[in-house]
């Protein structure tokens, strides 16, 4: 173990300035997408009516994830109003505190540099910073998994007490709580599966009777269970929907539509792992090597990230962010890594990494320049808008990996670690903050800002043939879907008289409010008005036509 050559107040101040570009890119931007409109809309609706128990989307039962990240995020606009860095800050503050557990637990098993070279690259990775920065579960998950894994390791080091062993893993049975809490059966499945095979693969099997195998369970059981049991009891269409459809129908079927093929999550890997991507090769031979002691950390490593990622690659459902609860644990080991490694290959890194930014940034200005036509939903203007903030972020990337090989040639290591890091935070908090160029696409706030003035007590809202998942959260209140169904198949059957499912009954419905507004898409707006229906159009733009009853 060495000492790390930075002082304190170097380490406080590089930490406080990630922190500062960490949450304050929290509120840069609007809500944007499917996930961010979701998960914000359920918070609000729960903070709102008050029923902690029964998640609601547009008033309809949603039941696909668990309710830990509603309460927090419900919690947090009761105390601080509802807004987009308040949307955004239980995953902001999830990530950060993962990079810090991960930081802490590298810092106790193998020294001062290793923890710090640790936590360095594990909160500047693409995919931990990003996902930090869009409301999704999966970054609270994530963070519970984080502390499962990071709390087995100490527990099980060869060099821990009984007395803080047994705290430890009451510590990690509470953490998978959190995790079957934020998103289900993965809290368990991912590091029962991890201890298994590690078990097999090392022939170690002195872990499991020092995981605490009674009281553990019980203590899980005991947070985790209470939510689970009554919002079966209050809804019994809940534990088939959620534990059937949700898990084992999503694992084994296409029915979420999120197939892709069995390389998907390769190029999600190397992105996410950037700027350390260049490492991959190097620090998968440095983990599959046994060590001395009877416990093998870098064991338990490898196998979690091996299993994470072959077990969504073969799974029928997959999305980017399934891979995240990987990187925690790529960050413990690049932090183990990089302190045994010498100062050049530091060196190489950070010019490999200037070199391909480089190249990135030129092939992607000339393709803008010369190549970019754009599209009706996304006009080229704003591919250019967009490019501002990329070059701007590339340039500061690339000048922290030159002065990076320039620290590493000096044998600066830990300089030049700090340097890559920085640089990584830089170039993901100007990239997330750039992407509110493309806010009037992805986002119902202008939408939502034309419709306001129209909005009385009376006023019916209605959304036709789609739904923006962001306007509910916009407009304070949710509207009546017509000709719509997708995710909302379970609620609507629950409560068939929330919504519309023709638009002939929608015409009927449209003519015989005193005040009504609608959203819809281009399409099927030209529909409605080749059909007669009385309309007067107060917004548009490429991907959406709000109008009111005249």
């Amino acid at each position: 173990m060495s000492r790390t050559s930075l002082s304190a107040t170097v380490i406080l101040l590089c930490w406080l300035a990630i922190g500062a570009l960490w949450f304050s890119s929290l509120s840069f931007r609007d809500l944007a997408g499917t996930d961010e409109g979701r998960y914000a809309e359920i918070a609000r609706e729960m903070a709102q009516s008050g029923d902690f128990v029964t998640p609601r989307l547009n008033d309809l039962k949603y039941f696909e994830k668990p309710a830990l990240q509603y309460w927090a995020s419900a919690a947090l606009f009761q105390a601080f109003g509802e807004s987009e860095f308040v949307a955004r800050l239980w995953p902001g503050i999830c990530g950060f505190l993962a990079a810090l557990l991960v930081w802490y637990t590298g810092r106790r098993l193998w020294g001062a540099t290793a923890g710090l070279y640790a936590g360095f690259t594990t909160v500047s990775m693409l995919w931990v910073m990003g996902l930090s920065h869009v409301v999704t579960v999966d970054m609270g998950v994530s963070f519970f998994l984080t502390a499962v894994l990071c709390g087995f390791l100490i527990a099980q080091d060869d060099k821990t007490q009984a007395t803080s062993r047994r705290k430890w893993m009451f510590f990690v049975w509470a953490a998978m709580a959190g995790a079957m809490l934020s998103k289900g059966l993965i809290g368990i499945v991912i590091p029962g599966a991890a201890l298994v095979f590690y078990s097999l693969i090392y022939r170690d099997w002195i872990t499991w009777p020092r995981m605490e195998p009674l009281w553990g369970p019980l203590l899980f059981l005991a947070l985790a269970a209470p939510w689970f049991v009554i919002v079966s009891m209050r809804n019994p269409e809940f534990a088939k929907f959620f534990f059937i459809h949700e898990h084992f129908g999503r694992f084994a079927t296409d029915q979420a539509r999120r197939t892709g093929a069995w390389y998907y999550f390769v190029p999600l890997l190397l992105a996410g792992l950037f700027p350390w991507t260049t490492l991959l090769p190097s620090l998968t031979r440095y983990a599959a090597k046994r060590e001395s002691s009877s416990f093998q950390p870098n064991g338990v490593l490898l196998v979690w990230c091996s299993f994470i990622f072959l077990f969504f690659s073969v799974s029928s459902s997959k999305l980017p962010a399934y891979l995240l609860p990987m990187f925690p644990a790529l960050g413990l080991l690049l932090g183990r890594y990089l302190e045994a490694a010498q100062p050049n290959v530091l060196r190489k890194h950070a010019m490999a990494l200037a070199g391909a930014v480089s190249v990135i940034l030129i092939a992607g200005v000339t393709y803008l320049l010369f190549f970019a036509k754009g599209s009706v939903r996304t006009p080229v203007e704003y591919h250019y808008q967009a490019s501002y903030w990329v070059i701007a972020g590339a340039l500061g990337m690339i000048v922290c990996a030159a002065l990076a090989a320039r620290s590493a040639s000096q044998s600066r290591k830990d300089w030049s670690v700090m340097q890559i890091s920085l640089g990584g935070v830089f170039l993901c908090a100007v990239l997330m903050d750039g992407y509110q160029v493309l806010s009037p696409l992805v986002s119902a706030k202008n939408a939502a800002a034309a419709m306001t003035p129209y909005l009385k007590a009376d006023t019916e809202v209605f959304s036709v043939e789609r739904y923006d998942q962001t306007l509910p959260f916009y407009i304070k209140r949710t509207v009546t879907l017509v000709n719509y169904v997708d995710e909302f198949n379970l609620g609507q059957e629950a409560e068939p008289h929330k919504w519309i499912p023709t638009n002939e009954a929608f015409a009927l419905r449209w003519n015989a409010a005193p005040n009504a507004l609608a959203i819809t898409n281009v399409k099927t707006h030209q529909k409605l008005q080749e059909s007669g229906l009385p309309m007067t159009v107060i917004y548009t733009d490429p991907r959406r036509v709000v109008f009111k009853k005249p």
